[in-house]
């Protein structure tokens, strides 16, 4: 939607709309024709509105009502764009989703998600804000439905589980610095404590070893995943006396303190040092210059859980392998080769 909307000119809300085919939205035919213009153009198949839908049959098993219990809703974008691709895959196999937020408090929690199984969901989808190994509560075990982990896991491998390849993605937006001739690559982390920190710096320490470039500890600075510590961290490294010509800022809000620390300084981003991000947060395309970065697949893990459920896990028994889906590099302008020191 995002392809799209750029290419047509107009909102993602108004891509939305268009290939949603969204009842009492007054939009005009040019504007329409516009849209599904450009998904043409882009190589999309033209959509298959609402109306034009012949009936779908749930997947088997399933009565149509599926529950998605999350620790943290209302302050997250993540757990948000996980709903609605799990919304999406239901709705495309005529199932409802229903919402609980529980605050992972171990009192309300319980009677958040019997709420749900009364209101008899055939599926449960369990998830996690932060990417970790859970021990999952004893009554996740009891249920006589299929459970999905979503951004979480547990030792035991009971449940199937999905969370974002993050190694992977450090990896990958590393290796694309390099790619650009950059060698002295600087990184700012989130809190140390986060796995999804752990692991990007890990992909970033991997992309290094395998390029054959040492490993420089002041190149890497602790962040909180915060504008503001993007800032400082960025001050920290500029006033190297080698400093690099290239950072990883580990999430996208930490590359917002970044470019203003380095327009601060008088340099311009990408010619004296390329930036890239992680999340690709929506105000990563409408920095200047747009910000390379990685995508969190939470939609594709919201409608992966929707998938495992055509044929859906027997509750209590089984080992389940954890999938880990791709954090895919989209390529903006904040990055470009490095410029050759003895020219």
């Amino acid at each position: 939607m995002t392809d799209i909307a750029r290419a047509a000119g107009c909102s993602q809300a108004t891509v939305s709309f268009v290939l949603n085919n969204s009842p009492g939205i007054r939009l005009s035919q040019q504007t329409r024709d516009r849209v599904i213009e450009a998904a043409r153009s882009l190589g999309y198949s033209p959509p298959v509105f609402s109306a034009l839908r012949p009936a779908v049959t749930p997947f088997e098993g399933l009565d149509g009502v599926i529950g998605f219990a999350v620790d943290q809703l209302a302050t997250s974008p993540e757990a948000v764009v996980a709903i609605e691709g799990a919304r999406q895959a239901s709705w495309n196999a005529g199932n409802v989703l229903l919402v609980a937020q529980t605050m992972g408090d171990s009192v309300m929690e319980p009677r958040a998600i019997q709420a749900l199984t009364r209101r008899g969901i055939s599926a449960l989808i369990y998830m996690t804000i932060f990417t970790r190994e859970i021990t999952a509560p004893d009554f996740l075990y009891s249920l006589e439905i299929p459970v999905i982990l979503l951004n979480c896991y547990t030792a035991d491998y009971a449940f199937p589980a999905v969370v974002p390849s993050e190694i992977a993605g450090g990896q990958s937006a590393t290796r694309h610095l390099i790619g650009h001739g950059h060698r002295r690559i600087a990184t700012i982390t989130g809190e140390p404590w986060m796995q999804a920190a752990q692991d990007r710096l890990k992909g970033y320490r991997r992309a290094l070893a395998t390029a054959d470039i040492p490993f420089d500890p002041e190149l890497v600075v602790e962040g909180d995943w915060s504008a503001s510590a993007g800032y400082a961290a960025t001050v920290k490294l500029l006033a190297l006396k080698d400093r690099p010509t290239a950072i990883f800022c580990q999430n996208d809000r930490t590359a917002i303190g970044c470019y203003e620390a380095l327009k601060e300084a008088g340099l311009h981003i990408p010619q004296d040092i390329s930036v890239v991000g992680y999340d690709d947060e929506e105000i990563a395309r409408h920095l200047f210059p747009p910000l390379t970065t990685s995508i969190l697949p939470h939609l594709a893990m919201g409608q992966w859980a929707i998938e495992q459920l055509e044929t859906p896990p027997t509750p209590g028994r089984g080992r389940y392998p954890i999938t880990k889906l791709e954090c895919p590099l989209v390529e903006r302008e904040s990055v470009a080769r490095v410029r050759d020191k003895s020219g």
